[in-house]
């Protein structure tokens, strides 16, 4: 499968794009024509500065108000054709896109318009060149691809082609499976995108939301394995206009990309025979649960950070070997506290300070995870081994974060009675009736949000839920929520667009995104703050106007309503049960825990987040004011 992207989906000038291209691993790329014009180098040097970064141009683009135009404009469209040509030539490029016209005074029909491409096929023909028509979901007279293809059978040049674009189609719902029957010869260039579901004008939603396939909400799957279908074997083309693209990293940007295009590629193999080669990968890990969460302290935050365990019900069970490691657990739950200079958790709390820096997730077969994840562009982690330490797959995630691989049919299984001396935990603490890890949550600026998204749900068996508003009283904070059928995989992303939210302050003071908080499950709740009291945890406060409002709003009995306010305990409830919801205060610049207890509740309790962070504010450092 040979990858391409158009200029136009990424930042940047035409030099700092090219590099970013190559370097994510593309093989091809399209010249948007203003990128070309807006550059100071000649097409030829153009040319030759796209084949040094080992990239072949795959199309010009775009040539626009060609067919049906009526004379003197028709003539006109010829003489700007054949300066387009030479441009081309000079270029070192064959094939030109021709977007379906959009002029107010085009005329229509079928056979005018395979007139016009005849005779533009004849003059490409002269010069060895081709062209390939594209139905815009807006045109005016040709919007639909199969009309395009109406006009390029007609035309019957072998100069003229089809290209065909997966927005234009999915936008206007037209059926993917009348892609089936075209011959693949005459099918030029794929071009891809994919975009959220919005209800807006087309030519807005496609200048402005576009997004790289997978990231939204178009069935870009489908169109691909009805292009399969026809033997295609040519290139797949990015072309993404996006507004928070043209401002970001052009080289984050082209690796998701690319990403994007390997996992498109896997999901059609795997669905379908099909012309696609590509590289042998593993199928998307299957996630069990989350095996560790792990946690950077120096020396001097060790003592409070393992108090606040230990009142949380943790009990110290092991430590390293070798490092200055500790494990703490309850249920199913482990969390890893390192205060080891050395290493990486040295360096991240060097950069980040007190921070959950590091993941375990235990899959079905670690080793092939991170194989597909490397595959698809993931960075793998490795750092020296001390003997008798267990090599353990890791890649880099959120935040330059780690993200670390276990599985139950190898040495993994077994690493904490292989790594860590038992411990005796003598404190009087007890247990809180804490099980799990509900969920995770990772905080990051909202243009990364698409990025992680994909990476997720590109390697691991996972799926995205529908993003959701989350009302802050300095913003908003955009959330999805990345999940397996099971439930056993849970990790909520949230996207801060300015500083003053929570969670833009969390970025900023922490230096960048990483874990936010964790959500701990129990069976009974009540009996969880209970037990927290005991122990003399603190409990987030909630303003008791929120209880007045939420026994009116769900009908519940004021008895009912009392225990949930004497504990601090939110509530909500959908179609399919009710959840509850307990919060520490926040710790350092705004990381906290979570309790929950779901009855087939499906949701994260996103109506109660405003009063949640309202509270959490209370116990931080007023946003915006300077440290001291």
């Amino acid at each position: 499968m040979k990858t391409s992207i158009a200029t136009v989906s990424i930042s940047g000038d035409l030099k700092e794009k090219l590099h970013a291209i190559a370097k994510a691993g593309f093989d091809g790329v399209e010249i948007f024509e203003n990128d070309f014009l807006a550059f100071d180098e000649s097409p030829r040097q153009v040319g030759q500065m796209v084949r040094d970064h080992g990239l072949e141009i795959t199309l010009f683009q775009p040539f626009r108000d060609f067919e049906g135009m009526p004379e003197p404009l028709r003539s006109r469209t010829f003489d700007r054709a054949e300066r387009k040509f030479d441009l081309m030539q000079e270029m070192g490029t064959d094939l030109v896109l021709v977007c379906s016209n959009v002029s107010s005074v085009a005329m229509g029909g079928i056979d005018r318009a395979a007139a016009d491409f005849y005779e533009l096929g004849e003059r490409a023909a002269k010069r060895g060149l081709r062209v390939g028509y594209e139905a815009l979901a807006w045109g005016r007279h040709i919007h639909d691809h199969r009309d395009a293809w109406e006009i390029v059978r007609r035309a019957d040049h072998p100069n003229i082609g089809l290209i065909l674009d997966s927005f234009h189609t999915l936008s206007r719902k037209i059926d993917v499976n009348s892609i089936r029957s075209i011959p693949k010869e005459k099918i030029f260039i794929i071009q891809l995108a994919d975009a959220p579901l919005i209800d807006m004008d087309l030519l807005y939603w496609s200048r402005h939301f576009r997004n790289m396939p997978g990231e939204g909400d178009l069935p870009v799957l489908d169109f691909m394995k009805a292009v399969a279908a026809t033997g295609y074997d040519g290139y797949l083309s990015l072309e993404i206009f996006n507004d928070q693209f043209r401002g970001g990293s052009p080289t984050a940007i082209a690796v998701d990309g690319r990403r994007s295009l390997i996992y498109l590629g896997d999901q059609v193999r795997r669905a379908e025979s099909s012309g696609l080669t590509l590289p042998p990968m593993p199928a998307r890990a299957e996630v069990e649960g989350v095996a560790f969460i792990e946690f950077t302290v120096d020396e001097a935050e060790t003592s409070a950070l393992s108090d606040r365990l230990r009142a949380l019900g943790f009990r110290h069970v092991g430590h390293h070997k070798s490092k200055r490691v500790d494990v703490f657990r309850q249920g199913n739950i482990n969390l890893v506290v390192n205060t080891d200079p050395d290493g990486f958790a040295g360096v991240s709390y060097a950069l980040h300070g007190q921070s959950a820096y590091a993941m375990g997730l235990w899959v079905d077969d670690a080793e092939a995870a991170v194989a597909r994840a490397v595959a698809l562009g993931a960075e793998r982690f490795e750092q020296p081994l001390k003997p008798g330490e267990i090599k353990m797959p890791a890649i880099r995630g959120v935040g330059g974060g780690i993200l670390y691989f276990l599985d139950r049919g190898s040495v993994l299984a077994r690493i904490w009675e292989s790594e860590f001396d038992p411990i005796d935990d003598d404190t009087d603490l007890r247990p809180v009736g804490l099980t799990g890890i509900d969920h995770v949550a990772q905080t990051m600026k909202y243009e990364e949000l698409l990025t992680w998204l994909l990476f997720y749900t590109a390697i691991l068996k996972a799926h995205k839920t529908p993003m959701v508003d989350i009302i802050d009283p300095a913003g908003v904070v955009r959330s999805q929520v990345v999940e397996n059928e099971s439930g056993t995989l849970r990790i909520t992303l949230n996207g801060a667009e300015n500083r003053n939210t929570l969670a833009g302050h969390f970025i900023a003071e922490t230096f960048g995104s990483g874990i936010q908080h964790l959500a701990f499950s129990t069976d009974d709740i009540f009996a969880t703050a209970v037990a927290l009291s005991k122990n003399g945890f603190a409990t987030l406060m909630i303003s008791p106007n929120y209880y007045d409002d939420l026994e009116a709003r769900f009908g519940l009995e004021p008895t009912f309503t009392d225990r949930l306010k004497t504990h601090n305990i939110l509530y909500d409830r959908d179609d399919y049960g009710e959840y509850f919801q307990l919060y520490s205060p926040t710790y350092g610049e705004g990381f906290f825990f979570e309790i929950v207890q779901r009855s087939g509740y499906r949701g994260y309790g996103a109506a109660n987040a405003i009063f949640r962070i309202a509270a959490l504010r209370r116990h931080l450092r007023p946003i915006g004011v300077p440290k001291l």
